[in-house]
Order: structure tokens, then sequence, then C-alpha cells
């Protein structure tokens, strides 16, 4: 009797008839990825500990290094591909399928796929949904972002979660034919996420708006720290006019425009390297306007506040992070995506180093008591670490948005009550 306890492996001509066959059922059903056809040679993943895991080729050939982090979501792969806070990271997902729903326009969350590299366990051989204009490895292709499949993508989550993130390559084509040793340094070479700034990467160049749906109850400056296109579209539903700004732009600007809050954004890098838009934001926060940050933002305001900032062991990223919010004591299922947290005791109410009165934390993690949110008692400040705008799911965090319009509305009435 054969082992039952034997891997399964496909012999050469069999696997050769199912692609075959899935090429057929692609046409028929769907769109055929080009990796199906194009049989990619071995690919081989590099962590700085030395560890290799070998595989096959997936999306663009060549080299791609970063910092290795994995995401957790089951769906929502373009969201994440596209979602500019994971520039210079190489993104393992731990969904062991990826790609049966192809790519399409309408939900990428930028301009263009951000990650440094990608890491599936298996591809989808066709990509068959309705909304589907392509595959994602014609993306993959199209855009140069080098990736691996077929590798043990559990034993590697595995190693993160005991070891840390930490530097890694991906090196395919003529690279693979580097010796270890060589694969090795040019992983050691590279750059730490620790004291990196990304910022100026992801940022739009030039200022532009978006008309409030609606009636408009004000505008809102959004500093474009890698801001994602659903956070515009739901700030535009709240009856916000959005001006979205550069990263590189001053304090005295933001106030030139006399917005009625100021919003600042995910993004990616460490915050201890974005020491210009904490002034910007200290400055913004004394003129008395209402913020509200995300991700990102929410680091910033910390440091804003006085408070340090540390990198998390492995961070938090996927769509099923727990969190409570301890002003309604609701568990909300939020989508994130952080490296990084504000050092901050999460019960009590503390004193801002900084001169902003009383800070305390409204948000914090089930899984291991981080920092997620947090609320200023004397100024109209507050923010999360998650991501409440989230595309692709969950969405209980959504009313955040409406909290955000709330507060500035009532700050509104407040001053138009002092002028009367």
């Amino acid at each position: 009797m054969p082992d039952s306890t034997a891997p399964d492996q496909t012999e050469p001509d069999q696997a050769a008839s199912a692609d075959v066959v899935a090429s057929e059922v692609g046409a028929s059903a769907g769109l055929t990825s080009s990796s199906v056809a194009d049989k990619p040679g071995p690919a081989v993943l590099v962590l700085e500990d030395g560890r290799r895991f070998v595989g096959r080729r997936y999306g663009s050939e060549g080299q791609a290094l970063g910092e290795i982090v994995f995401a957790t979501g089951m769906t929502g792969y373009q969201e994440t591909l596209t979602d500019p806070s994971y520039a210079g990271q190489i993104v393992l997902m731990t969904a062991p399928h990826i790609g049966n729903t192809g790519m399409n326009d309408e939900d990428m969350e930028s301009r263009q796929i951000w990650v440094a590299g990608f890491i599936v366990r298996e591809p989808a051989r066709i990509a068959s949904n309705f909304r589907a204009t392509r595959t994602l490895d014609d993306d993959l292709e199209a855009q140069g972002v080098v990736g691996i499949s077929g590798i043990d993508t559990r034993a590697i989550t595995r190693h993160i979660r005991s070891a840390g993130a930490m530097k890694s390559g991906i090196f395919s084509g003529d690279l693979f034919g580097l010796s270890d040793s060589e694969q090795l340094e040019r992983v050691l070479a590279g750059a730490a996420m620790r004291g990196r700034n990304l910022s100026f990467e992801v940022s739009t160049v030039e200022p532009f708006s978006i008309p409030a749906q609606g009636e408009r109850i004000g505008s809102v400056a959004v500093l474009d720290l890698g801001v994602k296109s659903s956070t515009l579209t739901y700030l535009a539903e709240r009856g916000f006019e959005v001006l979205v700004l550069p990263q590189s732009v001053t304090a005295e600007h933001v106030l030139s425009l006399k917005p009625s809050a100021l919003f600042f954004s995910n993004g990616p890098g460490d915050p201890a390297a974005s020491d210009a838009h904490v002034t910007l934001l200290q400055e913004v926060l004394r003129a008395g306007i209402p913020y509200f940050g995300i991700c990102f933002g929410n680091q910033l305001l910390g440091r804003a506040l006085g408070f340090r900032t540390y990198k998390l062991p492995f961070g938090h990223r996927g769509i099923n992070q727990p969190v409570l919010d301890k002003t309604t004591g609701r568990v909300e299922i939020t989508s994130q995506n952080h490296g990084f947290a504000v050092d901050m005791p999460i019960e009590g109410v503390h004193e801002s180093r900084t001169g902003f009165g009383r800070v305390e934390v409204s948000h914090y993690s089930l899984n291991d008591q981080v920092v997620e949110g947090i609320r200023c008692l004397d100024i109209n400040a507050f923010s999360v670490q998650y991501h409440p705008e989230a595309a692709s799911g969950p969405h209980d965090a959504n009313h955040l948005f409406d909290r955000f319009r709330d507060v500035v509305l009532a700050a509104q009435s407040a001053v138009a009550g002092e002028t009367k």
C-alpha cells in the first residue's frame, strides 16, 4: 500500500497535462496566468540569518531586496500590493492560494504596486472573476515585481514570528546562479527599515483636490505619506473637500489653506525618521485645527505629543486583527499594516510632554496589548493605528470617519458661538 504520509508529488507528465487543462479551462472560463505557459524557472528566498527556500520564479525575473513581512488576509491581495505602506518590504501571503480573482482598475489603492517583492505558496493558474481585466501575474511582470512561489510559507511565517522581521532577498534568472554567500551578502547590504524615511518615495509630487460629495462641511488638508484612494473617497463622502498635499509641505503652507481639519495618512518607514512631519503637526495643532491620523499618522501624533515609538518584532499585518475600543467597550476586527507602535501605558490619563494637555490610549490590540489608538482630551485630535478605510474589509471601524466629521462640526459650532 502507498505511504499515506508521503508528500503529494506530481509526476512531470502529469504536471504537464495539468498545465494544458488549466490553459484550456482558462481560455474558456477566465484569464490564463502567463506562468502556466512560461513554465517559470527556479528562484530562491534568502533571509539575513542564512536560511534559504528554493522555489519557482513568480512575476518578474531578477532581484528583490527588503524587509520580509507576512500578511494574513485571505482576500484583498490587490489592495495589499497597491498599499504604499508596504514600500520597501517583501510581502509573504499566509493564505496558500493567491490570484484567483485576477486584477482590475477599480480596486487599486494607489497608482502602482509598491511591495519590494512578493511570496505566495500557490499562484492561481487562472483568474476567473467578472471584474477581472488581467491576471495578477500580468501586473507583477508589467511592474517589475520579483516574486517566488512554491515554498513553505507556513514554515517561513512561523520562523518570522519567532525570530522577528528581517532583511531578505529573492533571486531568480541569472542571479539565482550566484553563490549562497554572494546572495547573502546582497541581502545583508540591503537597507534596514529602522531609521528609514520612505514618505518621499510614495507621496504625491503635486497637490490635488477632490470635491466634497453632498453637502460641503469644509475642507481637510491630507498629508500624503502613502495615502490610499479609499481613504480619500471616505473623506469626500463625509462632506469634506479633500486637499491632498505632498509630504514636503510646510506648516505655513497648510495654515495658508485655512483647512477645517488636518489628516495624516498611513505610510511606510520609521516614524522616528519623520521629525519634519512631527514639527508640522505640532504647529497645526497649536493653531487649534482638528486632527485625525491613521496608521503612520497615529505614530506621528504620539511623537508630536512627546511619546516615543518603537519597532515591533514582526508587526501587525492582515485583515483579522482584534482591537478593543475603550470608549465603547466594543471589539472591532480591523485591517492593519504597521511595524512600529507608540510607547504609552494603555491605562490611565497621561500628560503630553510637549504641552498639549491630557492624553489617553483609546484603543489597544487584544493580541499583544499594543497601542492602537490615541485620544487627546484637551485638544481636538485623535488617531488609530489600524485602517478604518479597509476597502477589502472588514468595515467595523469605518464609523471613525463619521466621528471625525462630528469632531469638525463641533469645532465649527464652538467657533461660531464664540464669535456671536
